[in-house]
């Protein structure tokens, strides 16, 4: 039977053989994730390789976004609103805003990635980490956890509350509950507790809500790349969240997020809404650019780890010749 072996099989049986390697996903990639493409790859294969990776449904990712948005508006408007009757103040409303980010990622991360903002979402089709074709769902789904959480709120507060802590037109409550929108100029929260001496502007507020929501959207992205451990990713992303939530407040009353502004500023009046455009241009701008940032620098740190077959995704349709 020697003859059968290949080394011995006539020359003119010689084939070239197509050979075609199925990328690979690391075993700590989530569901949700694009898998990471070498620069030079065919655009096409995005949706090659991301027929490969199973998960959630687009419904079970988009359901998992509302209720954390749910969870997050809920507890750092909800602690705005009533931060009147407690000594919560700006500290509480960081550090429970914070950890309502926290939770909401142990609680939904592994379904959705855990963006409950628009501009992590953003930044993460940006930086290759969610198909485009979800961006619009996943933002359809946290502005209805954050108006649904909004309107929670709105509907709990009692009616003699407001009259208890202003007279005139600040006794509806409406008006009561406009305290924790988001605004600029005199709608800022300094405006009102310098009695209109101190304000910050457009251009200031538009500076601060893009630089922040920027520095977020990073710590999101290196927190939750393949290769960090997943199990901090949550931690980071929530004690930043409550850190900038604290700059911001005296601001612009703490937004960083589209979905939270919406939100809020629905049931606010005409004056939330008029500045509402701000606080989606400005964060999404911040995301672009921290996305972007992250996509060269994550790829010039790639370069400098060792090689690792697991991680590494190859091309498809590799012709290789070999003679059997």
């Amino acid at each position: 039977m020697a003859n059968d072996h290949p080394e011995n099989l006539p020359a003119d049986d010689a084939e070239l053989v197509e050979v075609t390697a199925t990328p690979e996903v690391s075993s700590d990639a989530l569901p949700y994730e694009l898998a990471e493409l070498p620069e030079d790859a065919d655009a096409d294969l995005e949706y090659d390789l991301d027929d490969e990776v199973s998960g959630p449904s687009l419904a079970a990712r988009a359901g998992a976004e509302a209720l954390g948005t749910f969870v997050l508006v809920l507890a750092s408007v909800g602690i705005a609103v009533y931060t009147i009757l407690t000594t919560a103040a700006d500290l509480g409303i960081a550090l429970g805003s914070g950890i309502a980010v926290l939770g909401a990622m142990l609680a939904f991360g592994h379904v959705s990635g855990g963006h409950f903002n628009p501009a992590i979402t953003l930044g993460s089709a940006i930086a290759g980490r969610l198909r485009w074709a979800d961006v619009l769902p996943y933002w359809l789904a946290q502005i209805v956890g954050a108006v649904a959480a909004a309107a929670v709120i709105l509907v709990t507060i009692p009616s003699a509350l407001p009259s208890l802590v202003a007279s005139g037109a600040a006794s509806s409550r409406q008006v009561f509950f406009g305290g924790a929108a988001n605004g600029y100029d005199v709608h800022s929260p300094l405006h009102t507790l310098s009695q209109g001496k101190v304000t910050f502007g457009l251009m200031s507020a538009l500076l601060i809500e893009t630089v922040l929501a920027a520095v977020l959207v990073a710590v999101y992205l290196g927190a939750t790349r393949r290769r960090a451990e997943r199990t901090v990713a949550p931690v980071a992303v929530g004690l930043t969240f409550g850190i900038l939530i604290l700059i911001s407040l005296p601001i612009t009353n703490g937004a960083l997020n589209p979905a939270r502004a919406t939100g809020v500023a629905l049931f606010s009046g005409s004056a939330a809404l008029g500045q509402l455009w701000l606080f989606w241009i400005a964060p999404l701008i911040g995301a672009a650019v921290a996305a972007l940032l992250y996509r060269v620098f994550a790829g010039s740190a790639a370069e400098l780890d060792e090689y690792d077959p697991e991680d590494d995704v190859e091309e498809l349709d590799v012709v290789v010749g070999t003679r059997r």
